[in-house]
């Protein structure tokens, strides 16, 4: 009897622990869903947890302060700018052509590999306006030939560009022959994992105009590549403009020297920013009278003014 009546006792200790074990453990969570709920960041965890943000990448475009380097002085010098990207454009001292071979692609591809400087692709100047079907083909199939050579270089993509709406034509015709070119080098990147860049340039430079083409381009691989032209401001300003387009932006900007004072292009960081865009940023300048020491100068101070933007 003595032993039944010590057992009935434990159980109703144990009883009591677990209720008071099971209130403290429920007030114990209460308080962190509160933490939670007034300081999300206290508790990455929790389903509301904020999404990380992205950063953004700089890099260079070598249309003028890079033209007369070769490719180990412009990894060189955009390594001691803490660069980390790099566009060539064709045609420049870096002689990266369609005529190397494939020895020579993979020489390139590795000295870039063993660098801290990305090659994200090649400043192509093929267009798709022209009324002359020849002229057309000639420019599809060289972009072709440009898609391969990223390919076998380490790049990522090639940028090409409308530049006109020839008079002679009706606009809208010349809009869907430049949007057909695009898609089929957009089918024919995609087999080999490259990306079509449209900058939007010249006569095409107009947001609208830009839009009426891309909107007619399905391929997902072909992407706008943001210019900062004057045109970005008209009609409704930049904001708008940008908003309109932004869905369908490359991995590749083209920005000014973040010293100049030419285009608002910290309104255009937040704009990004805003969007989480983790692209390059690449620094094209048409400069071409500045001492090599003092482009890297410039370079350097564009890369530490990115880095304290992306701190904020």
């Amino acid at each position: 009897m003595k032993i039944l009546l010590s057992k009935l006792k434990k159980i109703k200790l144990n009883k009591k622990e677990n209720c008071m074990k099971t209130r403290r453990d429920f007030l114990k969570q209460a308080a962190m869903v509160s933490v939670c709920v007034g300081s999300v960041r206290l508790c990455p965890a929790f389903v509301f947890a904020a999404k990380e943000q992205k950063k953004m990448k700089l890099g260079l475009v070598t249309y003028k302060w890079g033209m007369d380097w070769d490719v180990p002085t412009l990894i060189s010098n955009c390594e001691k700018a803490r660069l980390s990207g790099v566009e060539l454009r064709v045609d420049h001292a870096h002689a990266v052509t369609p005529e190397l071979s494939t020895e020579e692609r993979k020489t390139v591809a590795g000295r870039f590999a063993d660098s801290a400087v990305t090659l994200v692709g090649f400043g192509t100047t093929f267009e798709f306006h022209s009324p002359d079907p020849n002229t057309l083909r000639k420019n599809i199939e060289g972009a072709k030939e440009y898609v391969l050579l990223s390919k076998d270089c380490g790049a990522t993509g090639i940028k090409v560009r409308p530049n006109a709406l020839p008079k002679e034509v009706e606009n809208e015709k010349t809009v869907a022959q430049i949007a057909r070119s695009l898609s089929e080098l957009g089918r024919f990147a995609a087999g080999h994992g490259q990306e079509i860049r449209l900058e939007i340039h010249g006569g095409c430079a107009p947001i609208p105009i830009i839009k009426s083409i891309i909107d007619q381009v399905p391929e997902k691989n072909v992407g706008l590549c943001w210019n900062c032209n004057k045109q970005d401001l008209d009609g409704p300003g930049l904001k708008i403009n940008f908003e309109s387009v932004k869905t369908r932006l490359s991995g590749i900007v083209h920005i000014r020297d973040l010293a100049s004072i030419s285009y608002p292009t910290r309104e255009l960081f937040d704009l990004l920013h805003a969007e989480n865009y983790d692209g390059y940023l690449l620094i094209e300048e048409g400069d071409d009278q500045l001492s090599a020491e003092e482009r890297i100068r410039r370079m350097a101070l564009s890369a530490k003014t990115l880095a304290e933007w992306q701190k904020v």
